[in-house]
């Protein structure tokens, strides 16, 4: 698949359409445009996030009329089609052909996998919205950070509200049989049976499952809750079918499984569920009322958490790049400068990077409430400063395995 262009005007509205390099009209710059390179997916189960996080990164340029720290910005765009092999090609060809000095993607743990090793060889900075743990823990990436969360950052916080807030006792696992998956279902279980409760239950589903009638029928009947780490459209169709099946279960998860981009399309059946997540629509900060105005103007929904990974993105991308006078080519010092952004005020609050690159900020339990005619994410309980390593100790943490399928030993399954 080619990499295409396109201009944008000032103030034309945003439409759904894949947009690639973004041009506002001819302003002087410092150097030249920054070059920036963007990865996404637009095809498969992953697709609904890809198109937000698209969302996202326009409704922040257009804010600025494409300018970032007085020099124009040319956005090459790259569909990854969810293919570790296509991020990677993808990958190398806006680096070797097109020249971007810094990277914001991909959207998947298994891309940003896929791509590590040749964003280190390259020393190209990116600003990942993937969740992969060891990128930010034990095989830390120097040229990365991310703005956003680990796959299991979230889940933890949410374990131990359902532990202590909600005093679940015995919970269901179901994920994606990816490494998000895995990591976002490990860092719930750690948390939940560090808190006296117990993971009866663990099961994994295709990325690509077209129904999960198979699944829902193995939950035992006596669970207090089933927690979900299924992401892109596949948080939709497995709540459905699990309150078609006649399930009442509290229904917790990760950040993903009722994002807004998907909420409206649930309707009823999502009412109540519990997730954890570092950002919500709901939020009442000045930035994001603005954001999520913008993009309700611009797309008629509601932004959810794929759409503010890119924005959150570019707010970084932007201070650093201050930081540096704009020039974002010298990469050790834009390098540099991105690892010690520190955000008093953004759209998801307060935020900082430990000395890994990952984020440290608030996190949020979020519940699904009717709002008027819609449903929203409300936010119930904020938890502040919160790390990749929760309440643990981080070089015990770091002595353990990465969170997968296998860490930590489930030693509460009942057959």
């Amino acid at each position: 698949m080619t990499l295409h262009r396109r201009k944008v005007l000032k103030g034309i509205a945003a439409s759904g359409a894949s947009l690639a390099v973004l041009k506002a009209p001819y302003v002087q710059a410092q150097a030249g445009p920054m070059k920036v390179g963007f990865l996404t997916i637009k095809t498969g189960p992953l697709a609904s996030g890809g198109l937000q996080m698209e969302q996202g990164l326009t409704v922040f340029l257009k804010e600025r009329n494409n300018m970032i720290a007085g020099r124009q910005v040319e956005l090459h765009t790259a569909d990854t089609a969810a293919n570790p092999a296509q991020a990677r090609t993808k990958t190398q060809e806006l680096v070797e052909r097109l020249n971007v000095s810094v990277i914001i993607g991909p959207l998947a743990a298994f891309e940003a996998l896929a791509i590590d090793d040749y964003i280190r060889s390259s020393q190209t900075p990116i600003l990942t919205v993937a969740g992969a743990e060891d990128m930010t823990q034990r095989k830390a990436n120097p040229w990365l950070v991310r703005a956003s969360a680990t796959s299991a950052q979230p889940s933890h916080p949410v374990a131990d509200y359902a532990a202590k807030e909600l005093k679940l006792k015995r919970v269901a696992t179901i994920a994606d049989d990816f490494a998000f998956g895995h990591e976002c279902v490990a860092g719930f279980q750690r948390v939940f049976e560090d808190n006296g409760g117990k993971v009866v239950q663990k099961l994994f589903s295709p990325l690509n499952a077209p129904d999960y009638g198979t699944y829902i029928a193995q939950f035992k009947p006596d669970l207090d809750g089933i927690f979900t780490g299924h992401a892109g459209a596949n948080g939709l169709k497995f709540i459905k079918q699990l309150r078609e099946y006649g399930s009442k279960v509290q229904i917790l998860g990760g950040f993903t499984p009722v994002d807004e981009s998907l909420l409206q399309q649930m309707g009823p059946e999502a009412l109540g569920a519990i997730t954890g997540n570092w950002y919500s629509a709901q939020l009442d900060f000045p930035i994001n009322q603005k954001f999520v105005a913008a993009i309700q103007a611009d797309y008629k929904v509601d932004p959810g958490v794929y759409a503010a990974e890119t924005y959150v993105s570019g707010e970084v991308l932007e201070a650093a790049a201050k930081a540096v006078g704009g020039k974002i080519e010298d990469k050790p010092a834009f390098m540099k400068a991105l690892k010690e952004t520190n955000l008093a005020t953004s759209l998801r609050g307060p935020m900082k990077f430990d000395e890994f690159g990952n984020v440290v900020g608030n996190l949020y339990i979020r519940k699904v409430e009717k709002k008027g005619d819609k449903y929203v994410n409300a936010v119930v309980k904020t938890y502040p400063n919160v790390s990749q390593f929760w309440t643990y100790k981080q070089d015990e943490f770091l002595k353990n395995p990465v969170y997968s399928r296998d860490f930590p030993p489930a030693k509460n399954l009942e057959n």
